[in-house]
């Protein structure tokens, strides 16, 4: 594992301040939305379509704290454009907006780089999609004035009947790259949005008896927008990332983090909303026990409620985190979720890499994809 401490460049203005919503495209907004809300505690925020005047396409905005998602369906059979995306990708990411300083600025200085970059990619967008999306720029007005838009419906809020979930704001966004495509796609962050390298690690550090994978964090020069990027490595069978960049038909988000202060009591609350999440063997944490008896650190919650839940621990001498992945939320093993709580620990785990991608494996045998690699990377039955 390397932790960097050269920020690079920084913004002469335009500074990025944190994540401001992701945009999903899905086949049914309306379907996606409620499984957030009745699953995660979410509430409804906006909603755009045919009663509002919208005739393309139908978005409805979601929101628990800082977190806003948006999921946008066509309305039209003739949306080619949405159309083959669904086909090709399944529900997934096709968004992400930062909020930020100064945007005609950073757009007016990447301008190049918008000419040059026509990919759909979310991961490598041109600078004006990433920032300008138009839904964006209504919720912001919504969110900031009211209903000020005919062409948009901005709901009060709710007061929910079910526990909370207790979810703050994204603490970072994972994406994965096939092959060979992870390094590019960073050497994009920094060139064009002065991103730095945070935190990198390599196959031989992130590796099970099967997989292994490289990543490689990019943030603002605050550090307040962390991403790691993955790819996948060679191993004996096909990892996770190799699984995902097939199902999802390339590059795209692998999952989502989101932040919360108290860990314990939302997963309690989320998995009594019927939130599915990974488990792990009770080994892990007979392992953890012995292993913290030799920390500087004290995890201050009760372990064995740590192990009901099934929370994973990660720790250094500084501090630790406590993280939860969640199940795929869509039919094909692509997009999926986590909680995270921090206590001044700014890692991504890695500590619990080796344990949750068993846990993750366990999972892919159960779907006839834990398959035997080739040396040429081909995969094959068992």
């Amino acid at each position: 594992m390397t932790t960097y401490t050269d920020k690079g460049e920084k913004h002469e203005q335009g500074r990025f301040l944190c994540f401001d919503h992701l945009t999903f495209w899905v086949g049914n907004a309306k379907q996606a939305a409620s499984y957030y809300c009745n699953k995660l505690g979410f509430e409804p925020l906006a909603y755009q379509g045919l009663e509002t005047g919208t005739r393309e396409v139908v978005s409805h905005a979601v929101r628990q704290g800082k977190i806003i998602y948006v999921f946008s369906s066509a309305l039209n059979p003739g949306n080619k454009e949405m159309g083959d995306h669904l086909v090709k990708h399944g529900d997934g990411v096709k968004d992400i907006a930062f909020t930020v300083e100064d945007c005609d600025f950073l757009v007016q200085v990447n301008t190049p780089s918008y000419n040059l970059l026509t990919s759909a990619n979310p991961l490598y967008p041109p600078v004006a999609t990433i920032m300008h999306l138009p839904y964006f720029l209504l919720s912001q007005k919504a969110r900031e004035r009211g209903n000020d838009s005919s062409s948009l419906c901005v709901f009060a809020s709710i007061r929910p009947c079910r526990p909370s979930g207790k979810l703050n704001f994204i603490d970072h966004v994972v994406g994965n790259q096939p092959d060979d495509e992870m390094v590019p796609v960073v050497d994009w962050y920094q060139r064009n949005l002065l991103f730095h390298r945070f935190w990198s690690v390599d196959d031989k550090q992130l590796q099970t008896e099967f997989s292994a994978l490289r990543s490689i964090v990019v943030a603002n020069h605050e550090e307040t927008v962390k991403m790691p990027i993955n790819e996948p490595a060679m191993g004996k069978r096909k990892s996770q990332i190799q699984e995902y960049v097939e199902y999802y038909g390339g590059p795209g988000v692998q999952h989502i983090a989101m932040n919360t202060s108290d860990i314990i009591t939302a997963i309690r609350n989320l998995k009594e909303r019927g939130m599915e999440f990974m488990s792990v063997p009770d080994t892990y944490y007979s392992q953890l026990r012995e292993n913290l008896k030799h920390s500087k650190v004290k995890v201050s919650e009760d372990l064995d409620v740590l192990q009901e839940l099934k929370i994973l621990v990660d720790y250094d001498d500084n501090g630790y985190l406590l993280q939860i992945f969640t199940k795929p939320v869509q039919d094909r093993p692509t997009v999926f979720l986590e909680v995270i709580q921090r206590h001044n620990h700014q890692g991504f785990g890695a500590g619990n890499f080796k344990s949750l991608f068993e846990a993750i494996e366990q999972d892919q045998h159960a779907r006839g994809n834990l398959t035997i690699l080739t040396p040429n990377g081909v995969s094959k039955n068992m």
